[in-house]
């Protein structure tokens, strides 16, 4: 296992006990499986997509849910003994994978999920960072004084 030192980082950085949660949680994201497929998109500035091959899934068996800055991804299928449709299919040859997964994202702080559609055995899921007005830059002028409400 790495080990990554990150004191040069507490020197300049004010609060990092979060990224070194952050470091943890991109450690733990590398030992997640590759299937299913999947893509990201920047579709502007503060949208994004994600976009996973999901073939032979239903909507019925795909579970999508954000919990502290996690998206979790789950797929499900059904038994091959709950499946009246497999013992009628004889496969020569099984290339399309329909096992089960989760798949997990980290998602950036103020990064919300929009939409979720699935079309052509291809699940989207648009997001989009909204960051608050307090959040924002400001521009503190010399001299003056900010009065909190």
């Amino acid at each position: 296992m790495r080990t990554i030192d990150l004191s040069p980082l507490y020197r300049s950085f004010i609060g990092s006990d979060h990224l070194a949660s952050l470091v943890d949680a991109a450690s733990r994201a590398e030992k997640q499986s590759t299937y299913p497929p999947y893509n990201i998109e920047l579709l502007g500035d503060d949208k994004y997509r994600v976009t996973m091959a999901i073939a032979g899934f239903s909507k019925d068996d795909v579970s999508i849910q954000v919990e502290e800055n996690t998206l979790t991804i789950t797929g499900t299928r059904k038994t091959e003994a709950e499946s009246k449709e497999s013992k009628e299919r004889k496969f020569l040859h099984k290339g399309i994978s329909e096992r089960n997964f989760e798949r997990k994202f980290q998602l950036g702080d103020h990064v919300k999920v929009l939409a979720a559609d699935m079309e052509n055995g291809l699940l989207h899921i648009d997001m989009e960072r909204v960051i608050p007005e307090a959040k924002k830059p400001r521009q503190i002028e010399i001299g003056s004084r900010l009065l909190e409400n």
